[in-house]
């Protein structure tokens, strides 16, 4: 699927802020595709990526994996081994809410990433935290099963699809 998330924003623009939300711009783009959107699947955690590999693990055939790791910026939620494991499982992206690591590698990776920014720390393995829930970050609620748009120029959120 192409699209632009300008145009979108143009022939959606009576929606905007309605069915279509646009997430603020603080994302660093990461990882082989430019351009990603599916339907989203949501997790909130901190600082423990556990349940990232447990997602990852599963079918992700037109999926975008949000994550909301609130923000922080002391370890890295995503490596390289998980982003092999997301394109291996078919995921269309992820967008992290903190940090990746092994971001040369994830670059060489067929899979969208947005994500704060970089961190070599690898994160804890408790496995806590929770799944399918809204989650807010960027000025925008994600909420599970909705759809997410991501290409050079932003991210958007839509409650229907768009394309």
């Amino acid at each position: 699927m192409t699209f632009k998330t300008p145009d979108l924003c143009d022939e959606f623009e009576t929606e905007l802020g309605k069915t279509v939300r646009v997430v603020a711009p603080m994302f660093q783009r990461y990882g082989g595709r430019t351009s990603f959107s599916g339907r989203i699947v949501t997790l909130k955690l901190f600082e423990d990526n556990s349940l990232v590999r447990t997602a990852f693990g599963e079918d992700g055939t037109g999926k975008v994996l949000v994550i909301d790791g609130g923000g922080s910026l002391r370890c890295a939620l995503v490596g390289d081994q998980l982003a092999i494991l997301a394109h291996k499982n078919g995921w269309a992206g992820v967008v992290v809410y903190g940090c990746i690591r092994d971001s040369g590698d994830i670059n060489d990776i067929d899979i969208g990433v947005r994500a704060l920014d970089t961190h070599p720390q690898k994160s804890i393995k408790k496995g806590v935290g929770d799944r399918d829930i809204a989650v807010t970050f960027g000025g925008v609620t994600f909420n599970p099963g909705e759809y997410l748009y991501a290409d050079e120029d932003g991210v958007l959120v839509s409650s229907k699809p768009l394309c």
